[in-house]
């Protein structure tokens, strides 16, 4: 056996044995007390630390008082991870910081250990409505050869923010990319604005492009772990847009970007298709799916929540697809509580239905919602940077997301988890090291009790109005 070989047989055998060790460790676990956070409007809360709490024992839950159960043992989809969106704007704003204050939000986002530890996040392929400016890496007509290719733009404010907080996440956090339309020049409308359609004959140009895209950012040690198709293919904007019918972007894939990407080493890029709201992505799913070469470089599918919930439609796909990935890769967030109960509702049901990560919009925006270029500018955020003080403001979903970003972490597995009260929903998972995280979102505008139990044992608490409560065993 030479010296190669024999170093990969030792890794193996290595990782084999810290897999065994970690579900040893977590299946002999034993669950004596714990650990409850909450993030609630009454008394302004944000993820405060309430105490040690003793598990009681109780063999029976009475029928009447509302009831989590949690079975650690039936396991379902694992954790990629949670985070937000690097849009051009996040960047220009980071950078509009002071320099505690960038310390102060790179460690609150990315550092597990002080903060809440994104470990999935977006990106932007050239500009979208969240850029300072229109641009992409190729702005010359008729380059088939894209001779002219350059993420020169990108150097200045977005690349080196993704550096930052590469290195705070200690290289934990997963990145993918998102294109708003191609360039002008390979669109039907000449123009990147008001959808269109990408060329004919600019397809294998356009899938190109992206693999220069993916390659430039290597070079800058930035690796993809994924890549959407197309943002929101189904939408006219007064910003970047495209639009991709469900066969068309079935045949792109199958065609062109599928083989790219595999003939240029990009085989471990997480394709996924569609990108857009809950409501059509059954379909979405089926004409994708359905086509074996096109779905054998599909590794899932992104969406949205902007109309209408549509909540089961997730489930309903991965029952008709269980061996495809589901993502929520999008959603605006402002910063009021209203806006924290929403996110920790649709982020809960999302994952009760098999999502596998949740990635927020915009990291960070200005006081009035940009900058953006085109489609006005709506203030509120889930973090606000000052212009004029330069710090920074983190409003209730902030702490809210981190309920779920801190305490599941990549590699958890969800568990079985049910509500026997119509007033709480909950989700709860097991990570790799055996803690149970048990998510739990107060539905009503009352102060509420109610207790969680499993295994002939139970943990009772108070919760306030639409409090979100997380219990760590």
């Amino acid at each position: 056996m030479n010296l190669k070989k024999r170093n990969v047989f030792i890794a193996l055998i290595l990782t084999f044995f810290f897999f065994a060790l970690n579900q040893i460790i977590a299946q002999g676990k034993e669950y004596k007390e714990a650990k409850i956070f909450i993030t609630s409007e009454s008394g302004n809360l944000l993820m405060k630390y309430a105490g040690p709490r003793a598990l009681e024992p109780l063999e029976q839950p009475d029928e009447n008082y509302p009831t989590i159960i949690i079975d650690p043992k039936i396991k379902y989809q694992e954790i990629i991870g949670f985070g937000g969106a690097f849009t051009d704007a996040a960047a220009i704003n980071f950078y509009k910081l002071n320099d505690r204050s960038r310390k102060e939000f790179l460690e609150k986002c990315f550092d597990y250990e002080n903060g809440f530890g994104f470990s999935l996040c977006r990106t932007t392929i050239h500009s979208c409505d969240y850029s300072d400016e229109m641009y992409t890496y190729d702005d010359v007509e008729g380059d088939k050869e894209l001779k002219h290719f350059s993420i020169a733009h990108d150097k200045k404010y977005r690349i080196p923010f993704l550096q930052e907080a590469l290195r705070v996440s200690r290289g934990k956090m997963k990145l993918f990319a998102s294109p708003w339309s191609p360039p002008a020049w390979m669109k039907t409308n000449g123009t990147m604005l008001y959808g269109g359609k990408l060329k004919s004959e600019y397809r294998k140009t356009w899938a190109e492009y992206i693999i220069k895209y993916l390659k430039a950012y290597r070079k800058e040690g930035i690796d993809l772990w994924g890549l959407t198709v197309q943002n929101e293919p189904l939408a006219v904007q007064v910003w970047e847009s495209c639009i991709f019918t469900a066969q068309e972007e079935k045949n792109f894939v199958r065609d062109y970007l599928g083989p790219e990407l595999h003939s240029n080493g990009y085989d471990n890029i997480k394709l996924l298709i569609w990108d857009h709201n809950r409501g059509l992505m059954y379909q979405r799913a089926k004409v994708a799916y359905d086509d074996s070469v096109a779905s054998k470089y599909i590794w899932g599918m992104g969406f949205h929540w902007y109309v209408g919930d549509h909540f089961d439609n997730v489930r309903i796909v991965h029952d008709a697809y269980p061996d495809k990935g589901l993502l929520f890769t999008e959603g605006s967030v402002g910063g009021s509580w209203e806006d924290a109960f929403n996110l920790a509702k649709n982020v809960i049901i999302d994952l009760n239905n098999w999502t596998r990560g949740w990635v927020f919009w915009n990291l960070l925006l200005d006081e009035n919602g940009g900058p953006r270029h085109a489609g006005g500018e709506v203030p509120g955020n889930i973090a606000i940077a000052n212009s004029t003080t330069g710090e920074v403001e983190y409003n209730p979903p902030f702490y809210t997301f981190g309920h779920f970003s801190k305490f599941i972490r990549p590699g958890a597995r969800r568990i079985a988890t049910t509500s026997s009260s119509d007033y709480f929903i909950a989700t709860a998972f097991q990570n790799s090291d055996g803690t149970i995280s048990v998510t739990i979102l107060n539905l009503s505008e009352a102060d509420r009790d109610f207790q969680v139990w499993f295994d002939n044992r139970v943990i009772r608490y108070k919760s306030p109005p639409h409090a979100l409560i997380t219990i760590i065993l």
